[in-house]
């Protein structure tokens, strides 16, 4: 099955892909979400529209949650559920960026068994099953063999290098870097382009679920901030921070992590 999901979320990020690239960013029309939830574009809604009817009908006993449709406790009962980022990274992508991301996933009984997360401006495919490992456009890809924090090139935002978040006040020292989709942060470090990523701020598993799987399939190991496996379809769909690296990496970085630091404010 989830090889056979796979194959699906394939096609269907590659279509999302050419509904997106109908759209210059900077152009299309933008507006706000309530609440400060961040910006939205014509192109969510329509890439959102296709998902929602291209995977539902291929998959109508699967649930559903996506940033762009409103939730529903429907999804909770389902043992099978698709979970998507229409355009992760909205704000690249209004900005004319190439760094936004289609991130697509099926969750079984709260794990993600399928994923894939593609950057058609950059034509990259990032794609996992559960069992069969992590690719990139068909090739074969895995975590960095890096465990020396020191050396370690890592994905993240500014605030989270705050002192606060970190043991005994001391941020550890490392090469701070940074890309604006969560997806495309924890592909990079499946790819082992990057070490290792971070997020102190809780994070809608949109964000987060296809890249989970591809860490784990790459022999990485991803988590929330305080080391817990990340679980999915809550009837929250928030997680408590994320961190991604390779086993002996991520032991270390969490260990410098404060476990009873503030979490950031909502993505």
């Amino acid at each position: 099955m989830p090889a056979t999901d796979l194959s699906l979320l394939i096609e269907a990020a590659e279509k999302a892909g050419d509904i997106a690239n109908r759209y210059h960013g900077p152009d299309a029309k933008r507006w706000d979400k309530p609440d400060g939830s961040g910006p939205v574009t014509e192109a969510d809604l329509e890439v959102d529209a296709f998902l929602s009817g291209f995977l539902q009908e291929a998959r109508p006993d699967y649930g559903w949650l996506s940033e762009e449709t409103e939730d529903n406790d429907a999804r909770l009962g389902k043992t099978h559920v698709f979970i998507v980022d229409p355009i992760d990274g909205t704000r690249s992508f209004a900005e004319g960026s190439r760094s936004w991301a289609h991130s697509l996933a099926v969750a079984t009984d709260g794990e993600i068994t399928a994923a894939a997360v593609f950057l058609p401006q950059r034509d990259l495919m990032f794609a996992a099953a559960k069992g069969c490992g992590a690719t990139l456009n068909g090739n074969p890809v895995s975590v960095s063999c890096e465990t020396d924090v020191a050396a370690a090139r890592v994905l993240t935002a500014r605030p989270a290098m705050d002192p606060k978040h970190w043991k005994n006040g001391q941020t550890p020292v490392f090469t701070r870097e940074y890309r604006p989709s969560l997806a495309y942060r924890l592909a990079s470090v499946a790819q082992g382009r990057f070490d290792a990523m971070l997020t102190l701020r809780p994070s809608w598993e949109w964000d987060i679920a296809a890249g989970d799987l591809l860490i784990r399939e790459a022999d990485g190991h991803c988590s929330d901030r305080t080391g817990q496996m990340l679980r999915f379809n809550n009837p929250t769909p928030k997680l408590n921070g994320v961190l991604g690296a390779n086993p002996q990496l991520h032991q270390k970085l969490l260990a410098d992590l404060n476990p009873e630091g503030p979490g950031l404010a909502p993505l």
